[in-house]
C-alpha cells in the first residue's frame, strides 16, 4: 500500500480517492496522537469548494476523541501555522491541496510549534488513521466542542501588518490572488507599505483556484504588468504560501534569483544568519556560486519545504527556499509565506533603491530544464533497466558540469525530471528524451 503521506500532507482528488472518511479518520489519529495530554485543535481551509466537508469531517472526527476544535475559517496555510505554533493550540490542521488542480484537496498536520511533522511522526499517525475506528472516544459529556473562530485570522493579519509598517514604498504592484485564500488580506497588508496595489485573480468560487492565473500559471501576471506599466507583480498560489514574481517588464523572476537577491541583502547587512542559505536538490548551481562568492554557504536537502525547515534548524540558518516560490524567513514564521516573502522583497528593493531585474541579474543561472511527467507507476523508474541506462548515458553526455535527477513526485502522479549543465541546446535535448522515454515505460 502507498504511503498517504507525500512531501506535503496527503493529498488526492477530493471525494475520488481523497474521501471524509479518510479525514474523520485522520481528526481521530490527530487527537489521539497529537492532542493527548490536552489542547484543541485549530483547522483552516483554502476556497476549493470541497474544503467545508473535508474540515466538518475532521472536526467531527477529533471532537469524537475529546478533542475541542476551533474552525479558523478560509486563510492562507502560513497563517493557520501561526496560529497551530501561537502556544494555544495542540495541533492544527490545514485543507487545502496548495499550488494542485481545483479539483484535488490535501491534508496537512502541524504540531503545536506550526511545524509538518516528521517522517517518523507522519508514519505513527498513518498507522492510527487505518484503525481509526478502534480508538475508544468518550461518552456525551466527554466530547469536545466544535465552535467557529473567524476572529483568529486578526492575529496573523495584525502581525504582518506590522510588518509592512516597517517598509515604504511607492511601487505599483499586480498582485495576482489564484482565487485562493491568500486574497483574504493579502492587499491590505502590501498596501500598507504605501505600494499602489492593483488586484487580479480575487474572484474565488470554490472551483477556479489556480486555473489559469497563480504561481503556477503568471502569464497573465506577466501580461498585467507589462500592459499596464507596473514596476513588479506577485502571484501567490492557491494557499498563499508560495510566490512568483514578474518584473515590470513582464519576465517572470526565477525563483533560485528570488531567494538569491534576498540572500546577498542579508549577507550584506549581517543579517544572513551563519551565512547558510537552505536549499534543495533542485536549486540551481548559479545560486550556489553566487552566494559563495559573496562569503556564504549553501546547503541542500531533499525536495520539500519540512525538509527545508529541518535543514535550517540542524544548521541554525533564517533563510531556506525552493525555486519553486516557496521561501522560508524564520524572522518571519517557521513556513513558506508568499505575502511575507513579497514583504521581504520590497524591503530589499527599497533599500537598494534598484528594480527587481536589476537585483536579480547579479545571480546568472546555468541552464537548467525540468519536465513533470504524468505515470502512473511514478515509483518503480528505477526499476525499468531501460530507463536507467537512458539517464546514464545522459549523465555522461553532460559531463563533470552537469546534474541529472529524476524522482517521482511528492504530491502528484508524475515523475520528476531536471537536467542542468553549461550547453542550453543539449540540456533541453537530454531533458526531452528522458521524459519522453519515461512517459512510454511508466504507463
Amino acid at each position: 500500500m502507498a504511503r498517504l503521506f507525500g512531501t506535503d500532507g496527503i493529498r488526492g482528488i477530493a471525494n475520488v480517492d481523497l474521501k471524509p472518511t479518510l479525514a474523520y479518520g485522520l481528526g481521530r489519529a490527530t487527537a489521539h496522537a497529537l492532542l493527548g495530554d490536552g489542547g484543541s485543535l485549530v483547522i483552516g481551509q483554502d476556497t476549493r469548494r470541497s474544503g467545508g466537508m473535508f474540515v466538518a469531517a475532521i472536526a467531527a472526527g477529533a471532537a469524537s476523541l475529546g478533542a475541542d476544535v476551533e474552525l479558523a475559517g478560509t486563510l492562507p496555510t502560513p497563517a493557520l501555522a501561526f496560529l497551530a505554533g501561537s502556544g494555544d493550540f495542540g495541533a492544527g490542521v490545514m485543507v487545502s491541496a496548495s499550488h494542485n488542480p481545483a479539483e484535488d484537496n490535501g491534508l496537512k498536520v502541524l504540531d503545536a510549534r506550526g511545524m509538518k511533522l516528521d517522517d517518523d511522526r507522519e508514519d505513527a499517525l498513518e498507522a492510527l488513521i487505518w484503525r481509526a475506528e478502534e480508538l475508544v472516544g468518550p461518552r456525551n459529556e466527554g466530547i469536545g466542542r466544535v465552535q467557529a473562530a473567524p476572529h483568529l485570522l486578526e492575529r496573523y493579519r495584525a502581525h504582518r501588518l506590522g510588518l509592512a509598517s516597517t517598509i515604504q514604498t511607492d511601487l505599483r504592484i499586480v498582485l495576482d490572488c489564484a482565487n485562493g485564500s491568500g486574497g483574504v488580506f493579502a492587499p491590505e497588508i502590501l498596501a500598507a507599505t504605501g505600494a499602489r496595489v492593483e488586484v487580479i485573480c480575487n474572484s474565488p468560487d470554490g472551483v477556479n483556484i489556480n486555473v489559469e492565473c497563480g504561481a503556477t500559471a503568471p502569464a497573465a501576471l506577466a501580461r498585467a504588468v507589462a500592459e499596464r506599466g507596473a514596476d513588479l507583480g506577485f502571484a501567490l498560489d492557491g494557499d498563499a504560501d508560495r510566490l512568483v514574481v514578474v518584473d515590470r517588464h513582464g519576465r517572470v523572476v526565477d525563483g533560485d534569483q528570488l531567494i538569491g537577491l534576498i540572500a546577498l541583502d542579508r549577507q550584506r547587512r549581517g543579517a544572513l544568519r551563519n551565512g547558510v542559505v537552505v536549499v534543495t536538490i533542485l536549486s540551481n548551481g548559479g545560486l550556489e556560486t553566487a552566494i559563495e562568492a559573496a562569503g556564504g554557504q549553501v546547503v541542500r536537502t531533499p525536495v520539500g519545504d519540512k525538509y527545508i525547515l529541518e535543514g535550517m534548524l540542524v544548521n541554525d540558518a533564517s533563510l531556506g527556499g525552493e525555486k519553486s516560490g516557496h521561501v522560508i524567513v524564520l524572522d518571519h514564521g517557521s513556513s513558506g509565506d508568499g505575502l511575507a516573502t513579497g514583504l521581504e522583497l520590497l524591503s530589499v528593493l527599497a533599500r537598494a533603491n534598484r528594480s527587481v531585474d536589476e537585483l536579480a541579474a547579479e545571480i546568472p543561472l546555468f541552464p537548467q530544464e525540468q519536465r513533470a511527467v504524468r505515470v502512473r507507476h511514478k515509483d518503480q523508474w528505477e526499476g525499468d533497466p531501460i530507463l536507467r541506462r537512458a539517464i546514464a548515458s545522459a549523465r555522461a553526455r553532460l559531463g563533470a558540469g552537469g546534474r541529472i535527477l529524476v524522482r517521482p513526485s511528492g504530491t502528484e502522479p508524475a515523475l520528476r525530471v531536471m537536467v542542468e549543465g553549461p550547453d542550453a541546446g543539449l540540456v533541453a535535448e537530454l531533458a526531452n528524451e528522458i521524459a519522453t522515454l519515461a512517459g512510454e515505460r511508466l504507463n
